[in-house]
């Protein structure tokens, strides 16, 4: 155990946490010449495509030290993106060390502090990594300063690296060997692991990833998951390499895979302990929080018929990725489908694309919220997620939103469009501190719900690319919200329905008609599709019907004649719109939430 690290790659998003981790495994030779790729640890297409890491991912490798001795290094490579930073923290949780990497072109942004406090919480070993060295816009001594200020560390302490170049590896591995802590524990002792991550294989059941903390594991020993109370036999168990690897055992300190044959998502949690049932552990593995989903869409399958394949993808998609949460409901225009809960947009677009590409499950999505606190008359508190919850206006005695503490890292040339921009969405300024000269960290306190939509575009275009968001929620404060229904042909759609603050209520029913106009096709019949709060009307617009000359055959002859075909015709067309439906396309859907 002495010879053993396990440790994370933390950093903000396109730092080069995974291209070092490319350097690292090519140093190592854990993989040959032949199989390496870029970005090697992303194994899924999405990944690639995007250049992100969405997962983060567990891989050990075996180092010769120039003294010699032989060590086992875990390393886990982590996804940089706000909404991923709950693969983050149970990563941390696993891990005694953490490889902080730092652009030394950008400096220190938000969500390098956001993931730096969160390994400092868990008592990691932090190694400050200035990476990108080889660019003629790197400004070492610069950085070197705001990282010093960050954690304290003295400036021979950061490593200078190029995760490109391949410069700095050697001095890091020598930083990992002697900085990080070997993990403890006792071998001695009962069995106790936690479980950090699981994926589903269709053969081989749920698959378990699990960190060792006392005790030692071998196949075939009869194991006791605490929190779900159930139990299994060690079918397998491994190391995770590019493939994983069986072995004989694991023992305190490891980190590892163990099958055992478990056939539902139902029975596995994340964050739960793994002990013997003969000898069990006495007290549970602290792992992490519950992951607070920010964001809720309805998802609904565009085949009605396929609603128990969903529930089934979801479930299986809920095993590797512990922050999605969902439960059922059912709409008006969609039919059956699921509430989900997610961390944000981008993560709500991933489940969307995830579902396709791993399930191939079509799905429509609806007008993302977030939940609220309603209070009725009789001081009876409600949280609502869809605004079709939401009691009659006569019943709310006032509504409370969740508000969001955001830190904001730009240049001071774009801090007053960025300014106007959170004051736009309802935020009040509480600090504002310059780092350098030219660096500005702003706070504000802002509505969640204001966030969701289309904020951090905004921010990245206004910035050119360079301001950076962090948040956590604060709590819940009380607003002047009203629900915003979009009636077609005086049937509501309830899947467009949102709530939004009394303010801005005109201006969106009045963008969501136009937009709706463009895109809803013209039928035989005119289309009235209006906006309305409660029974009052605050916007139209109407799309004409599609009309046949009916009087082209008729020429010549008294007036009469035509007249009676205009009239035919003026008959036909109010019967229609009595019995005729609008069916809203789903590119309708995706373009209201789109809308600016």
């Amino acid at each position: 155990m002495k010879n053993l690290r396990n440790f994370v790659i933390i950093a903000h998003i396109d730092h080069g946490k995974s291209t070092l981790a490319d350097r690292m495994l090519q140093h190592t030779g854990t993989i040959s010449e032949r199989e390496f790729q870029n970005q090697m640890l992303d194994d899924m297409d999405l990944e690639r495509e995007r250049g992100i890491t969405i997962k983060s991912h567990a891989i050990q490798m075996d180092y010769k030290h120039t003294d010699g001795q032989k060590y086992r290094l875990n390393l886990i490579d982590t996804p940089g993106h706000v909404d991923f930073s709950y693969e983050v923290s149970r990563s941390i949780a696993a891990s005694e060390g953490a490889l902080l990497v730092v652009d030394a072109t950008q400096g220190i942004q938000a969500q390098t502090i956001a993931n730096l406090y969160m390994a400092i919480e868990h008592d990691l070993e932090i190694i400050p990594v200035l990476n990108k060295m080889d660019l003629d816009a790197a400004q070492p001594d610069e950085v070197k300063d705001q990282i010093v200020d960050l954690i304290g560390c003295e400036p021979e302490d950061i490593i200078e690296a190029s995760a490109k170049t391949g410069k700095g590896t050697q001095e890091l591995f020598d930083a990992i060997i002697d900085r990080i802590p070997d993990p403890g524990g006792d071998r001695d002792k009962p069995l106790q692991a936690m479980v950090f991550d699981s994926v589903y294989n269709s053969y081989r059941g749920v698959i378990v990833y699990i960190r060792i903390y006392a005790g030692v594991l071998q196949p075939g020993e009869k194991l006791k998951f605490v929190n779900s109370e159930k139990t299994y036999d060690a079918e397998e168990i491994g190391i995770l390499q590019l493939k994983q690897k069986p072995k004989k055992s694991l023992e305190a300190g490891d980190v590892g895979y163990l099958i055992s044959g478990i056939k539902s998502s139902k029975d596995i949690k994340v964050g739960d302990t793994v002990t013997h049932v003969e000898n069990p552990c006495q007290d549970i593995v602290s792992g992490f929080e519950e992951s607070k989903p920010m964001v809720f869409a309805g998802v609904y399958p565009v085949d009605t018929d396929d609603y128990e394949e969903l529930r089934n993808s979801l479930e299986k998609l809920q095993l590797n990725d512990a922050s999605l949460t969902f439960e059922p409901e059912s709409s008006m225009a969609l039919g059956f489908g699921f509430r989900c809960g997610f961390l944000g947009m981008l993560h709500m677009e991933i489940v969307q694309e995830r579902l396709d590409r791993e399930f191939d499950m079509a799905v429509i999505t609806t007008v993302p919220n977030v939940s609220y606190h309603v209070y009725t008359t009789d001081d009876e508190m409600l949280e609502v997620h869809n605004p079709s919850g939401l009691p009659e206006p006569t019943e709310i005695g006032h509504i409370e939103e969740p508000i969001i503490h955001a830190q904001i890292i730009t240049r001071e040339a774009t801090v007053g469009q960025i300014m106007k921009l959170c004051i736009d969405k309802r935020g009040a300024l509480k600090n504002q501190v310059y780092l350098t000269a030219d660096r500005v960290e702003l706070t504000f306190d802002m509505p969640l719900s204001e966030v969701v939509f289309d904020f951090y575009d905004k921010l990245k275009s206004l910035s050119r690319g360079y301001a950076s968001l962090d948040y956590y929620t604060k709590g819940y404060q009380e607003a002047r919200l009203v629900r915003l229904d979009i009636l077609i042909n005086g049937e509501q759609v309830d899947a467009l329905s949102t709530l939004t603050h009394f303010d801005n209520a005109y201006t969106i029913g009045r963008k969501m008609c136009q937009k709706l106009k463009e895109l809803i096709p013209r039928q035989q019949f005119d289309i009235a599709i209006q906006a309305a709060i409660g029974n009052k009307i605050i916007a139209r617009e109407t799309v004409k019907a599609l009309r046949k000359d009916v009087t082209a055959k008729c020429y010549g002859g008294d007036v009469t004649r035509k007249r009676k075909l205009l009239e035919k015709q003026k008959k036909g067309k109010k019967k229609m719109r009595q019995v005729g439906n609008v069916e809203i396309p789903q590119k309708a859907f995706m373009e209201v939430l789109k809308m600016d």
